[in-house]
């Protein structure tokens, strides 16, 4: 028997945190949720006021064939028994059969142009929290698990997807059936009326009940399939990691006890509705039997007609049914309202790095970098960057060496304006950084890191990846200037091979070169190589260092590397530490020099050669 699993390690209640936090005002369509719903239906105002015109028609339609029946045995049996004249009757089977046709009719229009809204409305949701996350700084996606990302477009929008297609139709027809009918009852005979709507407070009283107990297993449910989610992300994407450290039974084991509670969750909300359904249709039921008894002794006394006692059984058979269908549109609201909720919270989430509200143009950038003054702090009152200056000029290629922690990777972050500084400026061609559009950023600031993510696809698509529009000649002429068209014409589809999950089809240093094709070929003005060959081995590092010469020709370039080797390359070494540049000067320059940290990191690493 496996040992309880523990839900420290994986940030497990963490996830329940944050899911109890975004469901604190779920629950009801106010604050963001109202927001936001009322903006995604606002530009179909006119075609809702089409959907309620044509639901009122269909349960006209609907109400009226039971007073239809009461019509045709009051009026349409007697001429038929006394003189054999079927024409009252056979007008009212033909308004029954009227009423039927257009309730079909109105049903079809209402399915065909609910769909076309609902599903506008969901394309035009998904489109939106797709480009918003995209937009969201890396700072909010350091916080936010993948997990919870691909909750927000599944399950949420899922939530509202059923709210749109049946919950809203189910609210509205068993609203209007509900005043319908009882208005229909109460015409029909006051005192049958009065003693149907008896029932009224053990309804009350059960459905209180349920949407209580329901609301509470509904909260509990989805934090379970949120756990479900988040450790079912974290371990296919960690999937090496698992497998190399065999911890496949141990994940085994964790995502079964979450899955069985998820299960067991789910068996609570079963239970509820097991109880819920059959107590309507018993208390329907026992209204109808009671309803009958009396209504039958009236039509004994000649006080109510047959085809009024008949009507009204048929309308009280109505009546119960909607009860059902509110109850579960309570289920479907709370998910839908919950999860409005949590993707307005998503989308009022503002950028940490905003777009400029007048951006200038940067047409050619010669490639100048400057920090002027620059603090950055990640955790108030930690600067990580206390105060730096520096000037990188156009076509230089600055290396960057130092501890762990020194500040290296952040300086590259604000040159792309992963973030932008706490104080101080950056500046590309003497321009803030701050004051470029995003795109223009991106075209001239390309950064390329030792993750090297491949995307699903091609080698050609991703080569293509900063410059979709590019032929298969430049695509080539990338790779062949950085010596990797060799290896590319080799794969059994040459370019057109699919990279796999991640580019797990290539080695490391195929990855890399792809990378540095892609960055190659987006030329860009500045370019900021990120621990680009610290996963690679001696063989592929003298192969990419080969295509780093090309890479690098013509442009400011901004290397962070722990292999000298890498280092040698550079017209310019700094040496970094707490923040701050400790060390400035070419290679040749600070080992000649003879004291000092990169001479003596030089001097390991030659002593690490023999």
């Amino acid at each position: 028997m496996s040992e309880q699993p523990s839900r420290s390690w994986r940030g497990e209640a963490q996830v329940d945190a944050d899911e109890a936090a975004e469901r604190l005002t779920a629950g009801s369509l106010g604050g963001g949720a109202g927001r936001l719903l009322r903006e995604l239906l606002t530009p179909y105002r006119r075609a809702l006021q089409v959907l309620v015109l044509i639901v009122l028609v269909e349960n006209a339609a609907r109400l009226a064939i039971p007073y239809l029946v009461k019509v045709g045995i009051d009026s349409g049996i007697p001429p038929i028994r006394e003189r054999d004249d079927l024409s009252t009757l056979l007008m009212v089977v033909g308004a029954v059969l009227l009423a039927t046709l257009t309730q079909a009719v109105a049903r079809n229009r209402f399915l065909m142009r609910q769909g076309v809204v609902g599903q506008d409305v969901l394309l035009a949701l998904r489109r939106r929290v797709f480009g918003h996350f995209q937009a969201l700084s890396p700072a909010f996606h350091d916080g936010y698990t993948s997990g919870r990302v691909i909750s927000r477009q599944t399950s949420d929008v899922d939530a509202i997807h059923e709210m749109l297609e049946t919950g809203f139709d189910g609210l509205v027809t068993a609203a209007l059936t509900l005043v319908g009918t009882a208005g229909i009852l109460l015409f029909l005979d006051v005192r049958l009326g009065l003693v149907a709507l008896l029932c009224g407070p053990f309804l009350a009283l059960l459905t209180n009940w349920f949407r209580k107990a329901s609301a509470s297993s509904y909260r509990v449910t989805r934090e379970k399939v949120a756990l479900v989610i988040v450790h079912f992300v974290e371990s296919m994407g960690g999937v090496r990691a698992v497998q190399a450290f065999r911890r496949e039974e141990r994940n085994q084991a964790i995502f079964d006890d979450v899955n069985d509670q998820y299960r067991r969750a789910n068996l609570v909300a079963f239970r509820l509705v097991a109880w819920f359904m059959p107590g309507i249709r018993l208390i329907g039921n026992i209204t109808i039997a009671v309803v009958l008894l009396y209504g039958g002794y009236l039509a004994y006394r000649g006080e109510v007609t047959v085809g009024v006692l008949a009507a009204f059984l048929l309308y009280l058979r109505q009546f119960f049914e909607p009860m059902m269908e509110i109850s579960q549109f309570y289920n479907t609201f709370q998910s839908a309202s919950a999860a409005l909720e949590k993707l307005a919270g998503v989308l009022e989430q503002e950028p940490d790095v905003p777009e400029p509200a007048q951006p200038r143009p940067l047409e050619q950038a010669a490639g100048e970098l400057r920090f002027d003054a620059v603090r950055f702090e990640y955790v108030e009152g930690r600067p990580v960057l206390p105060g730096l200056d520096l000037v990188v000029p156009a076509g230089q290629t600055v290396a960057l060496v130092g501890t762990t922690g020194a500040g290296k990777t952040t300086l590259a972050k604000l040159a792309t304006r992963f973030y932008d500084p706490s104080a101080g400026r950056v500046l590309l061609d003497g321009v803030d950084v701050r004051d470029l559009a995003s795109d223009t950023l991106r075209d001239h600031v390309v950064m390329v890191t030792q993750e090297n993510y491949l995307f699903s696809g091609t080698i050609a698509d991703n080569i293509r990846f900063g410059r979709p529009g590019a032929t298969m000649d430049e695509v080539v002429a990338a790779t062949t200037a950085l010596g990797a068209h060799d290896f590319i014409a080799a794969m059994p589809q040459g370019y057109e091979t699919d990279v796999a999950n991640q580019g797990g089809r290539l080695s490391a240093g195929q990855r890399q070169l792809v990378a540095f094709a892609r960055a190659f070929l987006a030329d860009p003005a500045v370019l900021i190589l990120d621990e680009a060959t610290s996963s690679l081995d001696v063989p592929s590092e003298r192969l990419v260092q080969q295509a780093l010469h090309t890479v690098l020709a013509g442009r400011t370039a901004v290397i962070i590397a722990h292999r000298l080797s890498t280092v040698q390359i550079a017209d310019r070494v700094l040496v970094m530490e707490h923040g701050r540049v400790v060390e400035d000067g070419s290679p040749q320059e600070l080992v000649a020099a003879g004291e000092g940290r990169f001479s003596a990191l030089h001097e390991a690493w030659q002593a690490s050669l023999a």
